[in-house]
């Protein structure tokens, strides 16, 4: 199915049934410096590629009942649970058959489970009409289902069976990882994975605005510049091996191939500001390639004089690709707005804190 029709088709079961509820207000209306070009328009995704698109995969986190879950893989009282027993593989098994009431036990058997899971949902389609005839299947699924897809359409389509199958203990996955509504691009919790732009930049400077709605306490709304855009048919790297500004506050992270780390030496975290995530802050961006150097200045709230934040560089890291939002982890709901991009600046300084 192509991506664009299989879009729409998530947008319309999004607005049947997973309808999030709408912030108290819209986006900031404060001017953007002159000669910024808007990169995200306020009302559609023109531009911008979903990588994942929506969850197709399963962590310990999502089975949200793990003991009951278990009873029934175990009794198989119904023609799922007896087809999900029987196609688990070995370690899910013997985790099934040693589970005892203690923390360490139910992470282990939530972590066994959810990659047993992932294989299920990666393989062939699990739909079988006598299979499934007392399940209740969402708008989604239904689509789905009629458009007989194939790759992560259909991974996606067998993860969605499962979670109508197990309503109360699977998480009940959003059917697209980000959403536009009153002006502003936001997060809704659907994993780990990034928005990116279509297009790559070489040195720019990049200025929005931000807040964290709710969700995981230790997961800050992140950004990432210096990214590798995927080719066709090729996976994606994690968080695009991008470099990681943690926004307001100026946390990091080095998502390069072989990295994955803090950055040590290489992030300088000039100030340590106590901004209120929860409130609009307007972020300044200035990447340049050719020296790996990227400044990340702050101010809250928008419109207010920024202060330089963070500071990073490595020459080694400098690269022309697209400029990404990151959802850090499952649950978390971010917002942005008044998205915009100077291509090859004529001031090489960050021009908020002035």
């Amino acid at each position: 199915m192509k991506r664009s029709l299989l879009l729409g088709v998530l947008v319309l079961a999004h607005s049947l049934s997973h309808a999030q509820t709408a912030p108290s207000d819209s986006a900031p209306n404060v001017p953007l410096p002159p000669g910024m070009i808007r990169i995200f328009n306020g009302s559609n995704l023109d531009g911008w590629v979903l990588e994942p698109m929506n969850a197709t995969t399963f962590s310990g986190s999502d089975i949200t009942n793990v003991d009951v879950l278990s009873t029934k893989l175990i009794d198989k009282p119904d023609a799922v649970a007896t087809y999900v027993s029987e196609q688990l593989d070995e370690p899910a098994q013997q985790a099934l058959t040693r589970r005892a009431p203690s923390t360490n036990s139910t992470r282990e058997l939530r972590s066994t489970l959810s990659k047993s899971l992932t294989k299920i949902v990666s393989g062939s389609c699990i739909h079988d009409a006598a299979r499934f005839k007392a399940v209740r299947l969402r708008p989604e699924t239904h689509e789905l289902l009629k458009a007989s897809p194939s790759g992560h359409d259909l991974a996606r389509l067998n993860r969605l069976l499962l979670e109508d199958a197990f309503p109360d203990e699977l998480w009940q996955s959003p059917p697209v990882a980000w959403t536009v509504r009153n002006g502003v691009l936001a997060s809704l919790g659907a994993g780990r994975g990034v928005i990116y732009t279509r297009q790559s930049f070489d040195r720019y400077r990049v200025i929005f605005d931000v807040r964290h709605v709710s969700g995981n306490p230790d997961h800050r709304a992140g950004v990432l510049v210096f990214c590798t855009a995927p080719t066709d048919g090729e996976q994606p790297l994690d968080a695009l091996a991008g470099i990681q500004f943690q926004v307001p506050n100026g946390g990091s992270w080095d998502y390069r191939k072989g990295k994955n780390n803090g950055g040590k030496g290489l992030f300088t975290r000039l100030v340590k500001p106590n901004f209120d995530e929860h409130q609009w802050s307007r972020v300044e961006i200035l990447a340049d390639p050719a020296t790996g150097t990227g400044r990340m200045a702050v101010a809250q709230p928008p419109g207010a004089k920024a202060i330089e934040v963070l500071r990073f560089i490595d020459p080694t890291a400098g690269r022309k690709g697209p400029f990404a939002l990151q959802m850090h982890n499952r649950g978390l709901f971010d917002e942005y707005a008044n998205i915009a991009i100077e291509e090859t600046p004529a001031a090489d300084e960050l021009i908020t804190t002035k």
